[in-house]
């Protein structure tokens, strides 16, 4: 008689805590300049602070090398700016091509997903 298995018990996943293992200050790069087009923009809010905010979609399209191999990239990546900047952006026509630096942070405490905040964005004509 051939005798049942057990399920395998599911191992938590491994997660350094918060803070654990502090990198040297010039370890902590954490920049991004994106290029694309503006897909979606949602309205000039205020924060609790009273500062203007906006969020956007930025779609990207480009032609990457990987491993000598060309790759066809596509993506769309959430992005928020803040104060002057987010005024310049709120009034931006869909489809305007931009270029955004900033830096990546969680979308919030209880949200693991990224948004860029947009620093610095240079509208691109002709593009």
């Amino acid at each position: 008689m051939r005798r049942k298995r057990l399920p395998h018990p599911r191992r938590p996943r491994r997660r350094a805590e918060p803070g654990a293992g502090r990198l040297a200050a010039d370890t902590q790069a954490n920049r991004v300049e994106l290029s694309g087009t503006l897909a979606e923009l949602g309205p000039l809010r205020h924060t609790p602070a009273g500062l203007p905010a906006v969020e956007f979609l930025i779609r990207h399209a480009s032609e990457q090398v990987e491993a000598g191999q060309d790759r066809r990239v596509n993506a769309e990546i959430q992005a928020i700016a803040f104060d002057t900047l987010a005024r310049q952006i709120a009034a931006m026509q869909l489809g305007t091509a931009v270029k955004a630096q900033g830096f990546l942070a969680a979308k919030s405490q209880r949200s693991a997903k990224l948004v860029l905040h947009v620093t610095n964005m240079e509208f691109l004509e002709g593009v």
